[in-house]
């Protein structure tokens, strides 16, 4: 082991891991990474912990997989800059209310930097390319001292929800500690500090699930056309689903969300100690979407992150949702002349609902009948290149939604799981702050989930309630299609597909003339045949 003992040795090798740990010239002293204030931008961070290989011969470095991660572009997601704009057309007399919330946890660090000299957060001052001195910080997403510097007091209570965590603001600048889950030594923790001017602490509430809660539990207010609160609604409530499941007993968030490394690995490119269980920073989510469209209009969007570790990051995506979220089967087929019957079962694999998160995601099943020469006798769910689903009532129209359905006998119908949300006037609505409830939410439950005895913030709604197969852990569909006339044998099909942003979410932008939502609708346009994906698959035949 190495152990660092005089400052001036700290500052040389200090000076040496900057500048060639990040692979790029040193930092300028007015560089954002180094200013004064309760933050620094990642590129402080980068500097050494990059360059970080498993034993396998693996990249696993925390800089490289975090800046190709939808953490990292929180702030450049033009999808959630459009919905900004959209909620601050329909509610001027609170948009700065608006882009202060909505800043807490795509912005946080420009947000509480702005809270602290009694301002509020911004959004749209603060996109890459406007002259202001947060705009970096801004621009850094959800980065490494934010994560690192969220206390513990309070983490899991409804006061931290809505990305209002606590952080050691009133500690004196070059006394605030990152926490982490490892001890480090004297030496290595006085490097760390002439670096960044923060203190390497060890504590074990950077790796509950509590952490998470803070911006993966949110609240919005509905507003009524003057701008007065009409409701409350439970826009994003991942964690509460977690714990009302059996993975709250079993497993945290961050044991799928952020891998260990297989073996020893260090967590700093240079003088790093080999440790055990070491949290790799891809932050794998469900948005392999947004990912691609990040990588293709990487310029417009200042991308800084390059194009090959984004579509490793969209690839890792793909690989979670395909091999670790849903199963699906195909029980009880049979046929009696033209008519046939079978069930498709799905199973969520997952801790939380799926899908989860903001309600513009959705999981559908496409089911196909083929007899013996291919030709296809029955279909539902079939989805289309303009990224909507054949037979979804609410693809065709803003003013409906596809109903659950327990059994289906017709190829105009389609089993899609998702939150359609309530509109305080009546009606469906994509607008959360319109939002005073839900007209649908069969999400398919996690394991151990009680959908009788849930909190409202996390019920069932529509007609999945009363649905006895639709139950924690799995749903299942009964299909009965009259097939006509077919060769044999039968097969059929059942393959469970996803979508991060559904169709009527983006077209419903199309009203609002504004750059982002513009932007937004064009790029979705061109990109919508591959905005969705097969998660699962079965078979069965009939002979």
């Amino acid at each position: 082991m190495v152990t660092l003992r005089r400052p001036w040795i700290l500052f040389i090798v200090g000076a040496l891991v900057t500048a060639l740990g990040a692979a790029r010239p040193p930092l300028p002293l007015s560089h954002p990474a180094l200013r004064d204030g309760l933050f620094r931008t990642a590129a402080a961070c980068i500097a050494c912990h990059n360059g970080v290989v498993s034993p396998a011969g693996e990249d696993v470095s925390i800089g490289a997989e975090w800046r190709a991660s939808m953490m990292a572009h929180s702030a450049r997601d033009p999808y959630w800059q459009a919905a900004v704009r959209r909620e601050v057309i329909e509610h001027p007399t609170a948009a700065a209310a608006i882009e202060d919330e909505c800043a807490a946890c795509h912005m946080p660090m420009a947000r509480k930097e702005a809270h602290l000299a009694g301002g509020q957060g911004e959004v749209f001052a603060n996109l890459a390319g406007a002259d202001r001195p947060d705009v970096e910080l801004a621009m850094d997403g959800v980065s490494c001292t934010v994560c690192h510097q969220i206390a513990a007091e309070g983490l899991g209570d409804p006061a931290t929800f809505n990305g209002e965590f606590e952080v050691a603001s009133a500690t004196a600048e070059g006394e605030r500690p990152l926490f982490g889950p490892f001890e480090m030594d004297r030496g290595r923790t006085r490097l760390m500090h002439s670096a960044t001017t923060f203190t390497p602490t060890q504590s074990e509430h950077v790796q509950s699930s509590a952490l998470c809660a803070s911006c993966h539990t949110l609240y919005t207010t509905a507003l009524d056309a003057d701008g007065n609160a009409v409701g409350r609604l439970p826009e994003q409530v991942s964690y509460l689903e977690w714990l009302a499941s059996s993975f709250s007993a079993e497993r945290s968030c961050q044991s799928c969300h952020m891998p260990v490394v297989t073996g020893e690995a260090p967590v700093a490119g240079v003088l790093g100690q080999p440790r055990e269980e070491v949290s790799r920073h891809t932050f794998q989510g469900g948005n392999f979407f947004m990912l691609r469209m990040l990588n293709r209009y990487r310029n417009e969007l200042g991308v800084e992150a390059s194009s090959g570790e984004l579509e490793a990051s969209a690839r890792r995506t793909e690989e979670l949702l395909q091999n670790a979220t849903a199963r699906v089967r195909i029980e009880n087929l049979t046929r009696q002349g033209r008519a046939v019957g079978f069930d498709v079962v799905v199973d969520n694999l997952t801790g939380h609902k799926l899908p989860t998160g903001y309600p513009a995601r959705r999981v559908w099943l496409r089911v196909a009948v083929h007899d013996g020469s291919g030709r296809t006798l029955f279909e539902s769910g079939a989805f289309r290149a303009d990224g909507s689903i054949a037979g979804n009532d609410g693809d065709e129209s803003p003013a409906r939604w596809e109903p659950h359905h327990s059994v289906i006998r017709d190829g105009a119908d389609v089993q899609i799981y998702e939150a359609v949300m309530e509109h305080h006037a009546g009606g469906p609505t994509t607008g959360l702050l319109n939002a005073t409830g839900y007209l649908k939410d069969n999400r398919i439950l996690p394991s151990g989930f009680d959908k009788i005895a849930a909190d409202p913030d996390v019920a069932v709604h529509g007609d999945a309630l009363a649905d006895s197969d639709f139950v924690g852990g799995a749903d299942r569909v009964r299909y009965e299609p009259e097939l006509g006339e077919g060769e044999v044998p039968i097969e059929v099909v059942a393959e469970l597909w996803y979508q991060p942003i559904a169709f009527r979410w983006a077209r419903n932008l199309t009203d609002f003339d504004a750059p982002e939502p513009r932007r937004f609708v064009s790029w979705y346009d061109e990109m919508a045949a591959s905005s969705a994906l097969q998660i699962g698959v079965a078979r069965a035949q009939l002979p």
